[in-house]
């Protein structure tokens, strides 16, 4: 089994965990765009076209699935990419996890890059599955891209901004843009208030691993060998894992099986 993700970056980091925690014996393919990120500013054309390149790099590999570990390229490309590699290669987009969150009835915060924040996209899912939930949509500037280079001083400070715009009682925090889950635990540490139940933080890349083994026909199998291995590809050469992913315990996890050069 050969799973591929994509993404601009380093978002693509936690689904890959996931998939590794649920299935160790999988191969992974993990396509990035390092030398066209960061997408968010770029318009729907651009990132459509380099979302295609970076799926198609992966896609060489001839996996079992792709996963679109991005929500930027998920909100403007994932039509594209489905035309182009479906049905031989299932795609699977990443949505944030605004139904989850807001099941619990709320208040709910949903953190995101400042081009999802008051997006039509982003209102479109609150109205359709948090309708009558409080909800605050939270602009999270320069998190992402500092996320991405694994510059703690301005992890802390994007992270300390997003946390004072929050509203004191939301009890659940979407992390919209898949960068956040790296820095989930620092997230909730910022957020959380003394003498409040505990936050909840919903992200997507669990969902996203569960629902690729769906599509694709393969139970999860946490218990199998690990003896999957990883293949990266930066704008389609390959490369090691980068330095700054070895952060984060999921990069860390991924390095516990040498990258194929």
């Amino acid at each position: 089994m050969k799973i591929a993700l994509m993404d601009a970056g380093m978002g693509l980091l936690a689904a890959a965990a996931a998939v590794r925690r649920l299935r160790p014996d999988a191969d992974l393919v993990l396509s990035s765009d390092p030398d066209g990120m960061p997408w968010g500013p770029r318009t729907p054309d651009d990132i459509t076209a380099h979302a295609l390149a970076t799926a198609g790099a992966a896609a060489a590999h001839r996996p079992d699935a792709l996963i679109v570990a991005c929500n930027t390229a998920s909100v403007h490309a994932l039509p594209a990419l489905r035309a182009r590699l479906e049905p031989d290669l299932p795609v699977i987009g990443t949505v944030p996890a605004i139904k989850p969150a807001a099941s619990g009835g709320g208040p709910v915060a949903i953190w995101a890059t400042p081009a999802t924040t008051g997006s039509p996209y982003q209102r479109g899912l609150i109205e359709e599955f948090a309708h009558g939930v409080a909800v605050t949509e939270v602009p999270c500037p320069g998190l992402s891209d500092a996320v991405e280079n694994a510059d703690e001083a301005a992890i802390a400070h994007a992270v300390a901004a997003a946390a004072e715009r929050t509203p004191d009682d939301v009890r659940a925090i979407v992390l919209g843009c898949t960068h956040y889950e790296l820095v989930a635990e620092r997230i909730r540490a910022a957020v959380q208030r003394p003498h409040m139940p505990p936050l909840a933080l919903h992200g997507s890349a669990g969902a996203v691993a569960a629902q690729t083994l769906r599509r694709i026909g393969e139970p999860p199998a946490p218990g199998a060998p690990t003896q999957g291995t990883v293949t990266v590809l930066l704008s389609g050469r390959a490369a090691p894992l980068p330095a700054p992913a070895l952060a984060y315990a999921e990069g860390r996890l991924l390095r516990a099986v040498s990258p194929t050069r």
